[in-house]
């Protein structure tokens, strides 16, 4: 009786043993995709100190806005040509008065992204030409420009 319950112990571990022979494996594609983006993280000022009585070409002191894309992501900067403008013109509007001051408005619109923690700062440069203020009205002009980016 000892004999048979040491064979069919055996082969009980036998047919165990066969089981784990008959182990398998599979594999688990695994993908992401990174999201082209671009974000501000900051707006910019432009200001002008327009004196007649020393007259010439004014360029604005600027505070340059800051935006970031993601890495390797191409981007197109555009603006709205701001609130007072006529046709592609910008133009400041006098606070109380119906007056217009032009002013240009130029950046580089295109570029490549460098990643969330390396801003990029844009590059405005803004002008008044002394034949557009030399016989405005005194007072304060303003105007606000939306900027666009689109990776």
């Amino acid at each position: 009786m000892k004999r048979l319950l040491v064979v069919f112990m055996a082969i009980g571990f036998l047919a165990i043993a066969s089981g784990a022979l008959a182990a398998d494996t599979a594999t688990v594609a695994v993908s992401a995709t990174v999201t082209g983006t671009c974000k501000f993280n900051s707006g910019g000022t432009l200001s002008f100190t327009l004196d007649p009585s020393t007259g010439g070409n004014v360029n604005g002191t600027v505070s340059q806005p800051a935006f970031w894309c993601t890495k390797g992501a191409s981007y197109t900067l555009s603006d709205d040509d701001g609130l007072n403008k006529s046709g592609t013109t910008h133009r400041m509007k006098h606070a109380t008065l119906t007056e217009y001051i032009p002013y240009s408005f130029a950046y580089t619109t295109t570029g490549t992204g460098t990643g969330k923690s390396a801003a990029i700062t844009m590059d405005i440069a803004s002008a008044v030409t002394e034949a557009d203020y030399i016989n405005a009205s005194a007072g304060s002009y303003t105007d606000t420009v939306t900027l666009s980016i689109t990776p």
